[in-house]
């Protein structure tokens, strides 16, 4: 301003004084008529006085600021904040009538899912969080100051309300941000990103399909809904499908925000406001799928195969104890990808175990097997209960024809089992021709000791028949009992196997409806 506009508003100014005192004096001789009221009036006018006075000072001191000749001169944002920091108390609700309350308005908006730890139940987010009210006190007249419809202030400046996360456990590393912007007509909007870490019940039965909800509650910890109130900014389906912001490359996506008002009340007396954002968000599974699943299902398919295995060779037992112990290995190295915690077991972790448990029955399996089809020298007969069970209705059961059994016995499996001193005999199925062979060296011995006694050398000769026909009936016996045993074997091989596949089946069927469903959920 220029030396005469300075002038003139000293003059403006002195002429206010004079007629505020000419006006006192002018009241002061009204009550000169009334000696009763004299001593009242006075006291009213010396306040009354001193207030407009006090204003008219403030106001001259803001006048001789904003007139400064310096770097300042001319700053109309300058003009503005002193304007309204003029008497402005920060620490009061910044309403005229103390009966109404301060609607605060937020809203939310996720920016990325930073971590989610399942053992110590707490989820770390970063969101875009805003909320808005009206501050009565910060108004102005945009044409008194050049048209400026808003301006930034420090947020250490005004009346901020105590809006707070019930789930905070820690404090994440936001980014400070110290200033609010203000409208004349006093909406105050305060904007700022802000990394939560909050606590959540994470449910991991469902890992790596699962579906997490994680709330979010805003409240004013100190005030009720008569000194503060809480609403949106934006609608409930704006805020449910808004996912212009977030980051959807990591391991979790974003599936909505759903947002809810409530009112609760501690005593039944005073109520208090709050906004629950929640927040659904689902796990990516297919690093999983590749790294934990499908290893484990070629494993149990090569168990599978390993039944092809001829039932009395030992191979089959190396090669199950192989897969037990690569499947161990296996665990040990995805130990530390599962979730672990105190409450609850993975879905994934009792398909492990379950895995596991098959492999150690089949490697049980193959193991009694063999037991039963090799040959024992003081092996006993089959039972005859057995026979009917095994060798009768189980083959009918299972399709398998006798004749299979004796083709397969005969062909592949008596050579090698039944060797011994250097002497190889074949093993036929056909019983009749067995019993035919018996029956000849029977007549055959009797005919030789019915016949007269002859020499000693000829005794000594028929001796040696009859020691290796009883030899021979006792090998025939023996073998016989050996085939039988490998009948049942070879059975019950067919019969636990198709078990074991068929339970093998229902579990990876019910496991991957179970994780399906839960994927398109």
């Amino acid at each position: 301003m220029t030396a005469r506009a300075l002038l003139e508003s000293s003059e403006i100014t002195n002429g206010a004084k004079r007629a505020s005192l000419e006006g006192s004096s002018t009241r002061l001789e009204a009550c000169e008529k009334n000696p009763g009221q004299r001593q009242t009036a006075l006291h009213n006018e010396v306040f009354s006085t001193l207030d407009s006075s006090l204003r008219l000072y403030l106001w001259d001191g803001v006048k001789k600021l904003s007139s400064n000749t310096g770097r300042f001169a001319n700053a109309t944002l300058v003009r503005l904040n002193e304007f309204l920091s003029a008497g402005y108390k920060k620490g009061v609700r910044p309403v005229r009538d103390w009966r109404q309350s301060t609607t605060v308005a937020i809203d939310l908006m996720v920016y990325a899912i930073l971590n989610v730890d399942e053992k110590n139940q707490v989820l770390t987010t970063y969101v875009w969080y805003r909320q808005q009210w009206i501050d009565e006190f910060l108004t102005w007249d945009p044409e008194e100051f050049d048209e400026v419809k808003q301006i930034s202030i420090p947020t250490a400046n005004i009346w901020v309300p105590d809006i707070l996360i019930n789930e905070f456990v820690d404090v994440g590393k936001s980014p400070d941000i110290p200033y609010v912007y203000v409208g004349h007509s006093g909406l105050v909007r305060n904007y700022k990103p802000i990394q939560v870490v909050t606590a959540c019940s994470l449910n991991i039965y469902n890992f790596p399909y699962d579906v997490q909800k994680c709330s979010l509650t805003f409240q004013s910890w100190l005030h009720t809904t008569k000194d503060i109130n809480i609403t949106l900014m934006r609608t409930p389906e704006e805020v449910m499908n808004d996912k212009r912001v977030f980051m959807n490359q990591g391991e979790w996506e974003l599936l909505h925000v759903l947002s809810t008002y409530n009112k609760f009340s501690i005593d039944n007396d005073d109520f208090y406001a709050e906004m629950k954002f929640t927040v659904v968000i689902r796990r990516r599974p297919l690093f999983y799928t590749v790294n934990l699943l499908l290893p484990s299902v070629f494993l149990m398919v090569m168990d599978i195969v390993g039944f092809y295995l001829p039932p009395d060779s030992g191979e089959r037992v190396s090669f199950k104890i192989t897969l037990l112990l690569g499947y161990s290995v296996f665990l040990i190295i995805v130990s530390d990808t599962l979730p672990a915690t105190a409450i609850g077991t993975p879905l994934i972790g009792v398909y492990f175990v379950v895995c596991m448990a098959l492999l150690v029955i089949s490697l049980t399996e193959s193991v009694l097997i063999v037991r039963l089809v090799h040959k024992q020298d003081l092996q006993s007969r089959v039972p005859q209960w057995v026979k009917h069970l095994v060798l009768e209705k189980a083959t009918v059961l299972l399709c398998i024809r006798n004749k299979k059994v004796c083709s397969l016995l005969s062909q592949g499996t008596d050579l090698p089992l039944y060797k011994e001193n250097n002497m190889n005999t074949a093993v036929h199925c056909n019983h009749h021709s067995c019993e035919g062979s018996r029956d000849s060296g029977r007549n055959l011995g009797l005919s030789l000791s019915t016949r007269d006694t002859g020499p000693p050398v000829m005794d000594g000769i028929l001796r040696e028949i009859t020691t290796i026909r009883q030899f021979m009936e006792k090998k025939d016996e023996s073998r016989e009992i050996a085939k039988e045993w490998l009948q049942v074997g070879y059975v019950l091989d067919v019969l636990l196997f198709r078990i074991y596949l068929l339970t093998v089946l229902a579990y990876s069927i019910t496991l991957g409806t179970l994780w399906s469903v839960w994927q398109t959920v």
